[in-house]
Order: C-alpha cells, then structure tokens, then sequence
C-alpha cells in the first residue's frame, strides 16, 4: 500500500469511527487485489478491506453482503463503505477460522451446523429482484473445468494432448456440466470450505455461530456444490464413511420438493459428478496460481485433490474411458512430478488436516 493511499484510509476510518486515537494493523491477504486489515478502537475492533478501485470493483461484494446479511445469513455487517475510494469497514468476525479447530471429537457438530446454515442458504429466493445472482451456467462450468487440460495436464505436466484425447475431455466436460445443471438450481457460495467459515467469538452461554466470508462470487447453481466444498475440502481430509454420513444428513434435510422420485444412491451421484467438475476446476486453478501468479501455497493441497477426482471419477460407467485416461496418462506424470504425494493419493492421512 503507497503512503497517500494509506493516509487516504487513515483518515478516511478516523472520521467514520470519530476516533483519531484507533491503530490500524495490516493483515495478511488472499488470492487477489484486496487487503485486510483489524482495527482497533476506542470502543471495538473492526476489519477493514482495502480494494484499490482500479484493480478491484467492490460493488458486487457490497451488494451480496447486505442481501446475505438481509436474508440471515451470517456474513459480516457493513459499518462504513466509500466504493470510490475502495475502503470498506465491516464487522471484525476474529480469527479463529473453521479449518483450525476441526478433529476427530469437533468435526460431527461443526460440520452439522455448517450443512444447516448451508441448507438455510439454499432457501434465499434465486429470482430476487434485489439481488440478481449469475447462473452457473454452461459456458461458465465449461470454462472452468477446461483450466484442467491447458494449465494441470499441458502446462504442468507436459502432456501433449492428442486429437482423441482432447475429444474425450470435451465430452466429459459436457457430461459433468449437464448433470449439474440437471440438478435443483440454487445460491450457491462457491468456496464453502473450512478456510472460509469463521468460529465467532460469543457471550458466555451463547449458542456458537459460523460466520461465512468469501461470498461475493455467489451464483445461482447445483445443489450440491457448496455440500462437496465443505465436505471433500481441498484443505482437510475425511474418511469416506463420515463423509457418506454427512452426505446422508444433508440429504435428509433438503426439502421435499428437490428429493421427490429420486434416491439416495440418485443424489451421491449429482454429489460425485459436481465433486469431479469442482476439482478440475481446482486442480487448474492451484496450478494457475503457481505458474502464472508465483503463488506456491497451494502446490501442497494438489494431491488430495487429485485423491478425489481418482475417487470421484472411478464408480461410474459414463466415466469409464475418462477414468481410464486419468490412470493411464495423467497419474504417472504427476506422480512423477511429486513422487512423494503417493500416499494421500491412495488415500492414507485420512481424517486430518493437511
């Protein structure tokens, strides 16, 4: 942050607070253009993002928060905003994020009420006028999985795609894009996971509440997308059966109108079909990151992610010749790449967090 800039906001929170005695404290900050950082005053703490104008419109995240925030969502309070400056002052929600108190004994009760205030999500109208949320659409999953081939398989792994090859991902691609459009449409956050949810502070005695950050790429999609963020976390690891178990929960409690003449087995398949859309989606974009923006971070979690595309893909016989094609071209090139990934790949580790 440039010295006027950072004056600029100095200023600019001293006179929303009328407190010129408050500290600011940077905060480390994420995948894109906005910084963050606690305010402390004479009478609470505050967060406030920075989001340079020019590289970061801030109107989107603005206008999601006070639809959430409207609708009982727990998503931060809007203190103060000046979008031609690009500050935003918000509810301090602390730092005890949901990835760092999550074991064997917590996860049970964390995890339920992350799927109940995920299901609450899912109620908001997706034809509000007062929020009108982008679908998921097909050009949208498209584009996304096709981050798969050029960055993960070409980029990365060197692999020349031939003719067929490049066939068979397209139609795959398709598969997986119209099974979840298939699916009840819904709002969806889109990085439900663990990173993104807040364990927030509460008076003693108070029920503990889940605060959801991350929000403002919010889309009207699949069902079970936000279910699978959460669930087959990039960032942690379960074992299966739990999973299922959690799966079972969240299906149990969707309405009605979303389970009528369909099965269970019916929807751990919407369930598996999104997951393997989701992943090579994350596969491409962590390699994204690493090449093109130096951001290494994210090379550590390839390999559980790549753990569920192989599981994923496996149990079905629409996947068949893709699944093959995973086996056959792509696994021994990564494993190449990262030898020592080859236990999270045959899913040891399971049930901590990596």
């Amino acid at each position: 942050m440039g010295l006027p800039r950072e004056q600029a906001l100095t200023t600019w929170v001293q006179q929303q607070l009328n407190d010129t005695e408050l500290t600011i404290h940077p905060l480390a900050g994420d995948a894109s253009f906005r910084r963050y950082a606690r305010i402390h005053s004479k009478a609470n703490t505050y967060m406030l993002m920075d989001a340079p104008p020019e590289k970061e419109d801030s109107q989107p995240f603005v206008a999601i928060d006070q639809w959430l925030d409207t609708h009982g969502v727990r998503v931060p309070h809007i203190i103060a905003k000046d979008l031609n400056q690009g500050f935003i002052l918000l509810e301090d929600f602390g730092d005890t994020l949901l990835s760092q108190v999550l074991n064997d004994d917590t996860v049970d009760q964390y995890y339920r009420q992350a799927m109940n205030q995920l299901l609450q999500l899912q109620q908001l109208p997706i034809n509000d006028p007062a929020q009108q949320l982008p679908a998921y659409d097909l050009d949208k999953l498209m584009q996304e999985m096709s981050l798969f081939d050029h960055w993960f398989v070409e980029q990365y792994l060197n692999i020349q795609l031939t003719p067929d090859e490049q066939q068979l991902l397209q139609e795959t691609y398709r598969l997986l894009a119209n099974t979840a459009l298939a699916q009840p449409q819904v709002v969806v956050h889109r990085d439900y996971h663990s990173r993104n949810l807040m364990v927030l502070q509460q008076e003693q005695g108070a029920k503990q509440e889940l605060g959801v950050i991350d929000f403002q790429d919010a889309v009207v999609g699949a069902y079970t997308y936000d279910l699978i963020s959460i669930l087959r976390d990039a960032y942690v690891q379960w074992p299966a059966s739990r999973v299922n178990e959690w799966m079972q929960y969240f299906w149990q409690h969707l309405p009605a109108s979303q389970t009528t003449s369909k099965t269970l087995n019916d929807f751990a398949r919407e369930f598996d079909f999104m997951a393997a859309q989701r992943h090579l989606k994350v596969l491409g974009i962590f390699i994204r990151l690493n090449l093109r923006d130096g951001k290494t971070g994210y090379m550590k979690d390839l390999p559980l992610v790549f753990h569920y595309l192989l599981q994923e893909i496996k149990p079905y016989p629409e996947l068949q010749a893709f699944d093959a094609f995973v086996q056959q071209r792509i696994l021994p090139a990564f494993l190449q790449k990262q030898p020592e990934s080859c236990a999270i790949i045959e899913g040891a580790g399971v049930g901590q967090p990596v």
